[in-house]
């Protein structure tokens, strides 16, 4: 015999992962609707650096390190 707190556990369980998938499913209007705010978001320009960075002079990220520890041993 099966062991009944084991087979509520499982039944629980099976119905919690339909739950899960149900939830998942997208209607169409939630589609157009995303790919709206996808149209309608306005593209933002690259920032540009002005000109070349000193390998002396602090980073341009922000980290407070000098260049040359920090960005510039990427390259």
């Amino acid at each position: 015999m099966a062991d009944p707190i084991a087979n509520r556990f499982f039944s629980r369980f099976k119905k919690r992962q339909l739950d899960d998938n149900n939830n998942r499913i997208r209607t169409n209007d939630d589609i157009q609707a995303e790919e709206d705010l996808i149209k309608s978001t306005p593209k933002v320009e690259p920032i540009k650096a002005d000109k070349s960075v000193d390998r002396n002079a602090p980073c341009p990220c922000g980290s407070g390190k000098k260049y040359k520890k920090c960005c510039g041993m990427k390259q």
